[in-house]
């Protein structure tokens, strides 16, 4: 009897000690947003590109403050004004165990143009890319179309896929895809094609749940701290805080700011604070002469766009108090912002501030402009993408009220409006957006040009500012090899379109929180991006 005790006493210890071992094996996250794909180049949205980093590599890779260091490549130089060569890392397999090698970097880099229907792609990336020679399988060398510095910086922006893999799957399901370079995104979304070289490799994705990952024991670089990781999307902030305390999950991102000072006083909780580079701001329709929100005082059509006057745009950006919405609205969690970038950055310049609210100065700027009674506008923005958007949204609203200009608010999910106002449905909207490179260049190319599908400039600019001196100054700056001389055109760059121009208008920068349990502790990076890579014993 005393035997059969003992058993039952060792037995119930070991079953004790492994489920207390497997669970601290087992990270669980809660994040705000959900991916809205797991193929890495569908959509180069935050939480997308956060995710993929744990499944696949890119060729070079960024730290927490987005400083380059090796990844697939481990070392790359250019050979002249227009010539890069990357030498690549040998040994590194794919999850399915075949090997990395230039020719998955070559089939990458032309599908990135072909990914079908996607909302925001990932081609001015590569777009740059004039020829290529593969030297061998493992060294690569690039023309560019012009002297272009930032190759290193691009070559950090994108994941790297398997074209062995693309090609079995198109051999296995011949007539799914016309080639291997126009197969559906759904075919990552289920798993099939999820293979990558990162330390994670896919388990599961239950949309609305969980995604469900596992340690890649055969990964060429830091074994993943943790065997299995789930991330739960948990879009309501209050939900995500109950989820943290009650231990459902272990780490969440983008703390409710209202909960902060509480959370501060609570031991079995530790908070991590870090600014990002993501700029909140207004893309303002400046390319329509009759623009779909834009109204008379009294609701009816103008049939002009008062937008497209420097002076109201200036006007809107005086209304703003954005030390109030830093303090009421973000609970002092950000900082208002005047350009694309904040202090300490490359590129950032001193000789432009934040605009002072100054409501006097914007109602004189509209009766100069002639609109002394203000007019009519809707703005529009997501709820559940930025740190209290739609309360931001709000404010805003208020505020140009206030001024004359009576503006009406409508908020939406943000899967639907990404894909709304890609399609310019919207007349003045909030958006926000994070540099890919740690430069103000890049951004500006994307947000500021003039449109430009063909050569991948102005993708995301939604308002269709276009200025010709802009776009001849910033394509300048971004062929300038000269880190100096680039960093002192940069600076004339901003000047130029927010002190003088203000193709849009910059509202502030996110302060981010994480929350996690007693015992772990999230190290922050500028790039916003949660990863369980970055989750820490405290």
């Amino acid at each position: 009897m005393k035997n059969l005790m003992r058993s039952l006493l060792m037995a119930m210890i070991f079953i004790f000690l492994f489920t207390t071992f497997a669970a601290a094996q087992t990270l669980k996250i809660g994040l705000a947003g959900e991916t809205s794909s797991t193929d890495p180049h569908f959509h180069n949205v935050g939480p997308n590109n956060a995710l993929a980093y744990h499944f696949f590599d890119r060729l070079v890779h960024q730290d927490d403050k987005q400083r380059l260091f090796p990844g697939l490549a481990e070392s790359w130089k250019p050979v002249s004004p227009t010539t890069w060569v990357f030498n690549l890392r040998k040994g590194v397999k794919w999850h399915d165990g075949s090997d990395f090698t230039a020719a998955d970097v070559i089939y990458t880099i032309e599908r990135i143009p072909n990914v079908p229907n996607s909302p925001s792609s990932f081609t001015s990336f590569v777009k740059q890319i004039k020829e290529y020679k593969v030297i061998n399988d493992y060294q690569i060398q690039f023309e560019t179309k012009t002297t272009f510095p930032l190759m290193a910086a691009y070559m950090s922006s994108f994941s790297i896929i398997s074209k062995a893999a693309a090609q079995k799957f198109i051999k296995e399901n011949p007539g799914i895809a016309k080639d291997i370079y126009s197969i559906s995104s759904k075919y990552y979304n289920d798993g099939t094609l999820l293979i990558g070289t990162g330390p994670y490799k896919f388990v599961e994705w239950v949309k609305g749940d969980r995604i469900v990952l596992k340690r890649n024991d055969g990964y060429w670089g830091d074994k993943a701290k943790w065997e299995k990781v789930i991330f739960k999307p948990i879009s309501s902030g209050s939900a995500r805080m109950a989820a943290l305390l009650s231990g459902d999950v272990d780490v969440i991102d983008k703390v409710p700011t209202a909960d902060i000072e509480t959370l501060t006083k609570n031991n079995k909780v530790n908070l991590s604070q870090g600014i990002s580079n993501r700029v909140i701001y207004l893309h303002i329709d400046t390319g329509r002469d009759d623009s779909p929100h834009v109204t008379d005082i009294k609701g009816n059509k103008m049939g002009k766009n008062p937008l497209k006057d420097q002076r109201v745009r200036l006007a809107i950006s005086k209304a703003i108090n954005r030390k109030a919405i830093a303090s009421r609205v973000m609970q002092g969690l950000s900082i208002p912002a005047a350009q694309t970038l904040p202090d300490g950055f490359f590129g950032v310049s001193a000789n432009i501030q934040p605009e002072e609210y100054d409501p006097k100065g914007a109602k004189e700027l509209l009766s100069k402009a002639g609109y002394p009674d203000g007019f009519g506008l809707t703005i529009h923005g997501p709820n559940n993408r930025y740190i209290n958007d739609a309360k931001i949204v709000q404010a805003i609203a208020q505020f140009l009220t206030k001024v004359g200009i009576k503006t009406k608010v409508e908020t939406m999910p943000k899967n639907v409006y990404f894909s709304r106002a890609t399609q310019l449905e919207f007349s003045f909207m909030l958006l926000g957006w994070g540099s890919d490179t740690g430069e103000p260049g890049s951004t500006m190319m994307k947000l500021l040009h003039t449109y430009d599908k063909e050569n991948s400039m102005g993708t995301s600019n939604r308002g269709r500012f276009s200025d010709k001196k802009f776009d001849n100054m910033i394509e300048t700056a971004m062929s300038t090899v000269d880190a100096a001389k680039r960093e002192q055109m940069l600076k004339e760059c901003a000047e130029y379109a927010f002190g003088e121009k203000l193709g849009f208008i910059p509202v502030h920068f996110q302060v981010n929180t994480w929350g996690a349990k007693k015992g772990l502790k999230y190290h922050t990076r500028t790039d916003e991006y949660t990863l369980a890579m970055f989750v820490e014993q405290d």
